[in-house]
């Protein structure tokens, strides 16, 4: 919910108005590295944010963003009022003097709308994170150019504000980035290939015109560094050696042991998926919410269709179809058995949490057996068997996603307390 405060965030003062910068500083109010689209940004990401610490972050700063726009439009409003009343003003922009009255309108300083093309939204906190801190430090750029270009002493003042605080908020995206504690270039769940991840190609060779040279830093050298030299001169990709490209992504060097592997795997998650078929029916019936009973028996199709899946997959391998006792899971529903008994004696709520969190448990096991067959597919270089295991993969971290979503208002509704008879 938002509440507009009859107040700026910073009083402003234009003692000596310039339609010229007006028109400038509209790059600010509906530019790509303007206000409004840092406060759609941080509000949107926020909005898709499951981690409610970096959430009520991110809806902090959007919000504060809001107040910056009002702000720089009223900037610009005031800049741009001569516009109303004096040909030589309006002569400095006729689409803002005859179309807009004068006035603000949502376009940048060259007459372009506003589009959402301008936001960064992944769904990747940490990617989001990044692109947030880059669109502070444009930000804070275009801030200081405006200053550079500016005489009048409460303009000044007022952007002068508005540029700290974008190296506030930079401060408070990098904590927030840094507070996930994850390694520096992890993104996302799959790994990079190596060694090519650590491989430099130096495709801009040889002595330039203006004398430019080859160069080394810590871009290009030291740690684990590889220089490749002109891979665009190279006649043979494929071979492996000093100064070429190497890839994990080529033959697997054995084979045979990744099959086996890989056989092993899909046999065990297809006893995993077996038991799977029989326990659902049982917990949807343990479910207390329609919800909950709903959502697992979609996954009960979902399951059948992964025993197929797997079925289908061991074939392609030539390896018969028969399943391996998978231990782990024979656990995780041995523990859900006594889930389902220990819930008959709790309130409706908590014993749908206690069962959410019990088949969360078997997702996340099934997720990480999937991954790791897939990623095994993928060095056998199988990609019909890829897209299967991906299918199933995917089935699986969506059924987590909508169990997530599911437990939240069951743990707001399990903190209040139980109605007095």
């Amino acid at each position: 919910m938002y509440h507009h405060v009859k107040k700026l965030m910073y009083t402003v003062r234009v003692d000596e108005p310039d339609p010229k910068f007006g028109n400038m500083l509209l790059e600010q109010f509906g530019g790509a590295n303007g206000e409004l689209a840092a406060a759609m940004q941080y509000s949107i990401q926020g909005l898709n944010c499951e981690d409610p610490a970096r959430k009520d972050l991110l809806m902090d700063i959007g919000t504060e963003e809001l107040s910056h726009l009002e702000v720089v439009g009223t900037l610009a409003r005031l800049h741009l009022a001569p516009m109303k009343f004096k040909l030589e003003a309006a002569e400095a922009d006729p689409l803002i003097a005859i179309a807009g009255g004068g006035g603000v309108n949502l376009f940048n300083s060259m007459g372009n709308p506003w589009t959402a093309d301008y936001l960064k939204i992944t769904g990747e906190l940490d990617v989001d994170l990044r692109s947030n801190i880059a669109a502070e430090a444009r930000a804070k750029i275009v801030y200081e150019r405006l200053i550079n270009f500016c005489d009048d002493v409460g303009t000044k003042d007022a952007l002068q504000f508005l540029m700290t605080r974008e190296i506030t908020h930079m401060k408070a995206f990098a904590a927030a980035l840094d507070s996930l504690e994850m390694p520096r270039f992890s993104v996302g769940k799959i790994a990079p290939s190596a060694p090519l991840v650590d491989q430099y190609f130096n495709d801009s060779t040889g002595k330039g015109d203006m004398g430019e040279i080859d160069t080394k830093g810590p871009w290009n050298e030291g740690d684990n560094w590889q220089v490749v030299d002109a891979p665009a001169f190279q006649e043979a990709r494929s071979a492996t050696g000093n100064g070429e490209i190497e890839s994990e992504a080529s033959v697997a060097s054995d084979p045979e042991a990744i099959r086996e592997l890989l056989v092993d795997q899909m046999r065990d998650l297809l006893h995993a998926e077996k038991q799977l078929v029989k326990a659902l029916p049982k917990m949807m019936k343990a479910a207390r919410s329609k919800q909950l009973a709903l959502l697992i028996e979609q996954h009960l199709g979902e399951t059948e269709t992964q025993v197929e899946r797997l079925t289908d997959g061991l074939k392609m391998l030539e390896a018969p179809a028969r399943s391996k006792p998978c231990k782990g899971m024979l656990g995780l529903l041995e523990e859900g058995d006594e889930i389902i008994e220990e819930g008959k004696k709790m309130r409706p709520d908590a014993a749908d949490l206690a069962l959410i969190s019990a088949s969360q448990k078997v997702e996340h096991y099934e997720i990480a057996g999937y991954l790791s067959a897939r990623n095994l597919a993928q060095q056998l270089q199988m990609p019909d068997l890829v897209q299967l295991l991906q299918l199933s993969l995917s089935e699986e971290q969506n059924a987590d996603q909508l169990l997530n979503q599911l437990a939240r208002p069951l743990m707001s509704s399990a903190r209040m307390p139980a109605p007095v008879a």
